[in-house]
């Protein structure tokens, strides 16, 4: 069995969040993002990862304003990270940045990116009406691998304060509760 690599996890991750804004008919929705529409949660993915990216000397080529249109924006930015990653040389070239240190390309996508899509497919599919579930393994993975780090994740800033849930609730429960967000949610 080949073990999966960041540029598989890319291409799934983002295969379903590429489902959910195909299938969002208002961009102006709220949000389970405090004061963000589901247009901005497409405006985040498509903007901080090229600037994060940039700022280490790699720039990806630009694409359509998620303003004018948030599903070619989108399309444009998961096939150009997708490229990124399928390329041995893009993958791993290895970049710097002052608060996760040198890393390639690669696995500052599988750490930081790759999470990101994966968690706001929750958010944009809770507030579209759309189907929310996320992959339980994955899920799983996430929140065991960010418990060992909260001081570090709250420190950041990106995450907002942890929501209670059930001892016993499920991966994606818990995972929503970690990152600040309510898995009651509705619109």
């Amino acid at each position: 069995m080949t073990e999966e690599t960041p540029a598989d996890r890319h291409r799934a991750v983002a295969a379903v969040f590429t489902e959910r804004v195909r299938g969002t008919t208002d961009w102006d929705v709220p949000t389970p993002v405090a004061e963000w529409t589901a247009r901005d949660v497409v405006r985040h993915l498509t903007t901080w990862f090229p600037g994060f990216l940039a700022g280490a000397g790699v720039d990806l080529p630009a694409g359509p304003s998620v303003d004018d249109d948030p599903v070619a924006a989108w399309e444009h930015q998961t096939d150009t990270v997708q490229a990124l990653l399928d390329d041995p040389d893009g993958a791993g070239r290895t970049i710097a940045n002052p608060h996760i240190g040198e890393m390639t390309v690669a696995g500052a996508a599988d750490m930081i990116y790759i999470p990101d899509v994966f968690m706001h497919t929750w958010d944009l599919a809770r507030a579209t009406g759309q189907d929310d579930r996320l992959d339980p393994g994955f899920s799983a993975a996430l929140v065991d691998g960010m418990t060992s780090m909260e001081d570090v994740i709250r420190g950041s800033g990106q995450y907002g304060p942890r929501v209670p849930v059930p001892d016993d609730a499920d991966a994606q429960t818990r995972l929503l509760g970690f990152i600040g967000r309510d898995p009651d949610w509705k619109p």
